[in-house]
């Protein structure tokens, strides 16, 4: 079976479910409004008005990956990967048309929400966000969609490798909201390297780190990349 119909079946399973569609008008809800949370507290003296017209991205990319795992756990309940490969006996071909079929919404989603995030976000500021120049916004409205897109594919990933969804968002949810942050605060770079904290720094004005802002995307591209192929292996190689 070609690529395109294999798409096409699976984006119509994300589609109908209602969980699904919850999930990705959730990443727009919870990023915008953390994020005018954020805006509101301008105190402190290292104060990065785009970080804090994006800060929302942070609690935004949990509904992100629960949409990714969502996506690929469906399939290991009631011996839905069993239907699922016999009419796409090719693996391979099965689990691409799979992430496809979640990075496209999810990068479609992100994009609308870092325009809409940058606008409340700047509204709430008010004159405190003159200072950002238009490539500044740019990349961050590029950056957010980018990184919410990648963080779903890495969660796809890990959950095509754990063959649970639970075991994902158990190991990926306390890591990105309590265990990264810890990390951060006692290393020096090497929690640079870690795929939410390199992905992030797309969404700040200034940094510190050796790490630019896409080449912090990059690094995250190859958490996910990792994750994806350790994922299509267990596809490939596992019992259905």
């Amino acid at each position: 079976m070609a690529f395109a119909p294999v798409f096409h079946s699976e984006w119509i399973k994300i589609r109908t479910l209602r969980s699904q569609i919850a999930s990705l008008a959730t990443i727009l809800v919870v990023t915008a409004l953390f994020s005018a949370l954020a805006s509101s507290d301008t105190g402190g003296d290292d104060f990065d008005p785009l970080f804090s017209v994006f800060f929302g991205v942070s609690f935004g990319q949990i509904a992100a990956i629960a949409f990714g795992t969502a996506a690929v756990s469906a399939e290991f309940q009631g011996g839905a990967l069993r239907l699922s490969l016999a009419a796409v006996p090719r693996r391979g071909r099965w689990f691409a048309a799979k992430a496809t079929a979640i990075a496209l919404p999810v990068l479609a989603v992100g994009l609308v929400t870092g325009v809409v995030t940058l606008l409340v976000g700047r509204a709430v500021l008010g004159t405190k966000a003159d200072g950002l120049g238009w490539a500044e916004q740019v990349r961050g409205v590029v950056g957010c969609a980018v990184y919410l897109t990648l963080m779903a594919l890495f969660a796809a990933g890990l959950t095509a490798l754990l063959r649970s969804g639970a075991a994902t968002l158990g190991i990926l949810v306390p890591f990105l909201l309590i265990v990264s942050f810890v990390i951060g605060d006692m290393s020096n770079n090497i929690a640079d390297l870690l795929p939410d904290r390199a992905g992030q720094v797309a969404l700040h004005d200034t940094w510190d780190g050796a790490m630019g802002p896409w080449t912090g995307l990059a690094v995250t591209a190859l958490w996910t990349a990792a994750a994806l192929a350790a994922g299509a292996w267990s596809v490939r190689r596992r019992d259905a």
